[in-house]
């Protein structure tokens, strides 16, 4: 009896540590994610200041071509890891699947809707529209409660507040030489509600597919539609081919398309260690991050508002999603 009692105090000290190898693993991914999509944020940015895409005509072309570049470098990089990873084929099996089908849904909501609408966002109203992106882990709990049933705390209410507090802080004082700031503010708002539901989608695609075959197929999607599906609509091909041809450009998006890779393979890395709450929670602190850099690097223009109501979004974005206090309890 003495030995069966110390032999399963070990067995319980020794799945305690993978527990907690485990939950650091999660916590460490999930913060790295919200770190390298800030600085996706700023390459896409530093792309967008040569030439051709430096003042190129339209509110659309110049954003769809460095998305759809963006997210094709990131599909490419992303089929190398698959393939040295032997899931290449996983893919093709995979969007003949009707969880692949939702996974093709979320790909046009996230990308082309979500991250065409972000970048066009950036280019209108700046590191601005960071924070109100953010705002995708309010929509995503309201999206919840609509489409997954999932009741709506009295915590989750109070993040929610919280949120628009920040939202409107960051509204408050219109800056200057930005006449067209308050469209830029609209189409964050389109991010952060189309990259909520592409939460739902991924959410259930994503249970049933590997999440790394399932980052792929997104990031490809994305790109493919992009390039050749949107820019021809909106006359952007001219763009692209210059694009191209610059080929500086070219090179900070695939820099960027990489880090958004890394990116989302964090995220979904995260989500599946310690669930998707506390993923999502620090996956948002891109938007203090990509605030961060664009002043570092960009020379944003710092003021109260876009601090104060940076700090506020991410604050009430991890209200919404988890108990603060998840972050330090030990996995059980």
């Amino acid at each position: 009896m003495s030995n069966q009692g110390t032999t399963a105090a070990s067995a319980d000290k020794q799945m305690a540590a993978i527990n907690k190898k485990f939950r650091i693993t999660g916590l460490s991914t999930g913060a790295f994610s919200g770190l390298t999509y800030g600085i996706y944020t700023v390459l896409v940015l530093l792309a967008g200041r040569y030439a051709p895409l430096a003042g190129a005509a339209g509110l659309l072309a110049g954003p769809y071509v460095c998305s759809g570049l963006n997210d094709l470098f990131a599909g490419i990089w992303l089929t190398i890891y698959n393939a040295k990873s032997g899931r290449i084929r996983e893919m093709g099996r995979s969007l003949n699947t009707f969880p692949g089908k939702m996974i093709v849904l979320g790909s046009i909501l996230g990308g082309p809707i979500a991250n065409g609408a972000y970048l066009v966002g950036l280019a209108l109203a700046g590191a601005y529209a960071i924070p109100i992106s953010a705002l995708c882990a309010l929509f995503g709990a309201i999206f919840a409660r609509i489409f997954l049933k999932q009741k709506i705390t009295k915590r989750v209410t109070a993040g929610m507040l919280v949120c628009v507090i920040g939202a409107i802080i960051i509204n408050w004082t219109k800056p200057e030489g930005s006449p067209n700031f308050t469209l830029g503010i609209i189409c964050a708002f389109v991010a952060a509600i189309s990259w909520a539901l592409e939460g739902v989608c991924s959410t259930y695609g994503g249970a049933m597919i590997d999440t790394d075959v399932a980052v792929n197929l997104r990031q490809l999607i994305s790109g493919i539609v992009d390039l050749f599906v949107i820019l021809p609509i909106v006359g952007g091909l001219g763009l692209l081919g210059g694009t191209l041809a610059a080929g500086v450009p070219v090179i900070w998006l695939a820099a960027a398309g990489l880090s958004a890779a890394v990116s989302f393979l964090c995220w979904y890395k995260s989500n599946s260690t310690v669930g998707c709450a506390i993923g999502m929670s620090l996956n948002v602190t891109y938007a203090f991050w990509g605030v961060f850099f664009c002043i570092l690097f960009l020379g944003q223009a710092v003021t109260p508002t876009i601090v104060i109501g940076s700090i506020v979004i991410v604050l009430g974005a991890i209200l919404v999603t988890m108990n603060p206090l998840d972050l330090f309890r030990k996995g059980e």
